[in-house]
C-alpha cells in the first residue's frame, strides 16, 4: 500500500463553490480505478474547524504503488499541475488499513491527525497499537508513517463532523466533497 496527499492554498475570495462543482464533476472519474482503495477530494474553507484559509486537498490510500507512480507520472496528474500548479506530495508508508462499520455510508469528513514519534520509543508496540478497530461512525480509517519526520499520521473518513480540533493539536479538519472508492471491499 501507499498513501499521499498534496493540497492547494487557495486566495481568501476563491469561489469554493467551483471547487464542489469540480469535485463533483471529477470525482466520478476515480470512482474504478485499478489499484487504488480510495481517493477524498477535501476541502477546508477559513473559519470552518479552525481552518485559517481555503484549501483544497486530495487523499490517496492506494492498495499498488505502481498505480500510485502512473498516476503520478500521467496525464491525470498532468491535469493537477496545469490547474492549480505542482504541488509538494506529501507520501506515507500505510501501517493498518481498515473499513468501519459506516462503510456503506456516505463519508462527509476526514479527520488527519498526527503525532511525533518519538526516538526512545518502542516502534513495535506503536505499530501494533495501529490494528484498531474503528470506532462508531467510521466509514474507513488508516494509518500511516512519515519515514521524513518520524510521524504518524492517521486519517479517518467519517458520516459526521467531529468536534473541532484544539489549536496546535495536530489534527485537521476536511469536508469531504467527493469519496471515490474503488477498493474499500478490499480492507478488513
Amino acid at each position: 500500500m501507499f498513501a499521499m496527499q498534496y493540497s492547494h492554498r487557495l486566495p481568501a475570495r476563491h469561489d469554493m463553490e467551483a471547487i464542489r462543482r469540480r469535485a463533483a464533476q471529477r470525482g466520478p472519474l476515480w470512482d474504478h480505478t485499478e489499484g487504488l482503495v480510495f481517493k477524498a477530494f477535501v476541502a477546508q474553507e477559513r473559519g470552518r474547524h479552525r481552518a485559517v484559509g481555503h484549501l483544497y486537498a486530495s487523499v490517496y490510500l492506494w492498495r499498488e504503488p505502481a498505480a500510485a507512480a502512473s498516476f503520478l507520472m500521467g496525464e491525470r496528474f498532468q491535469n493537477v499541475i496545469d490547474s492549480f500548479g505542482r504541488p509538494r506530495v506529501e507520501s506515507w508508508l500505510p501501517l493498518d488499513a481498515r473499513a468501519g462499520a459506516a462503510r456503506t455510508e456516505r463519508a462527509t469528513w476526514l479527520r488527519r491527525s498526527e503525532r511525533a514519534l518519538d526516538a526512545d520509543a518502542d516502534r513495535a508496540a506503536v505499530f501494533a497499537a495501529q490494528a484498531r478497530e474503528p470506532e462508531a461512525g467510521v466509514v474507513a480509517t488508516w494509518s500511516a508513517l512519515d519515514l521524513a519526520a518520524w510521524r504518524i499520521v492517521r486519517f479517518t473518513l467519517l458520516t459526521d463532523a467531529p468536534d473541532a480540533p484544539d489549536a496546535g493539536d495536530g489534527d485537521a479538519i476536511y469536508e469531504v466533497l467527493h469519496l471515490a472508492q474503488p477498493g474499500l471491499e478490499t480492507l478488513p
